[in-house]
């Protein structure tokens, strides 16, 4: 099995970059891939995708270069964290829990026994059965991303955080923000000392801090806030960033013009 070289960057305490892949496209994900981010974050709770798209994503970034593909699942189920996980995910991406039977849960699920009960067959993450040490290593190389995004999980955050096999605590603002009653107020002072509790929760334990940002200046500022795996942007968003700043171009060049 690859080295997951994300998580021995996070166990050095390193910073590392990632950014959000929503659109099914495996064209799509091979350029990100080529980008050179140290993970790829495939969503399938939000994004459009399916399994199958999923398979030719993952294949597109392993072929693009060095980035690892972290998949966000569309729940904390068993069944389709083993299914990612089979189709070769390096690491996955948990939302909405509220409470330590919940984190408990998705560390079991993402983890072969004695650690867990993940499934064993013959699947792409293992070459198709060829790769003999890849349930061997699935264990210690797989990452757990486990998302904050409710008041539970606030109220909770220093026992959910207690549970091994938490590889990084991220931080979902959006939803945080909506399930404390201030819908698209990320800097509202409640939101923000929420955060803040989180923060201090997992920097106590070691457990290194992610989230996401709108901009490269916002994730310079949260690395220097002592996160380690921010997500910039997405591939809708440098698409329609990009997109946007060229027409704007063209309109004030056309506009003297006309």
């Amino acid at each position: 099995m690859k080295p997951n070289r994300v998580k021995q960057l996070l166990q050095q305490g390193k910073p590392t970059v990632g950014t959000w892949v929503s659109m099914c496209s495996a064209i799509g994900a091979e350029v990100i891939g080529m980008a050179g981010f140290d993970w790829v974050l495939i969503d399938m709770e939000h994004g459009s995708g399916d399994y199958q798209t999923l398979v030719t994503q993952l294949q597109a970034v392993a072929a693009a270069g060095d980035s690892v593909p972290i998949v966000r699942v569309q729940w904390n189920d068993p069944a389709v964290m083993k299914r990612v996980l089979d189709i070769g995910a390096y690491g996955l991406m948990v939302p909405f829990i509220r409470s330590v039977e919940e984190a408990r849960q998705a560390v079991a699920a993402m983890k072969y026994p004695p650690l867990g009960f993940r499934g064993v067959a013959a699947v792409r993450a293992s070459r198709f059965g060829t790769d003999a040490d890849y349930i061997r290593q699935a264990n210690d190389n797989v990452m757990l991303f486990l998302q904050f995004e409710t008041v539970e999980a606030v109220e909770h955050c220093e026992a959910i955080l207690d549970v091994p096999g938490i590889d990084v605590a991220f931080v979902g603002p959006n939803d945080l923000a909506a399930a404390m009653g201030y819908l698209g107020q990320l800097d509202h002072p409640e939101v923000q000392r929420a955060i803040a509790r989180i923060d201090a929760a997992a920097n106590r334990r070691g457990i290194p801090l992610g989230t996401v940002s709108r901009s490269w200046d916002a994730a310079r500022a949260l690395f220097d806030r002592g996160y380690r795996a921010v997500s910039v942007m997405s591939d809708v968003a440098f698409l329609m960033q990009g997109g946007r700043a060229g027409v704007e171009s063209f309109r004030k060049w056309a506009g003297a013009r006309r």
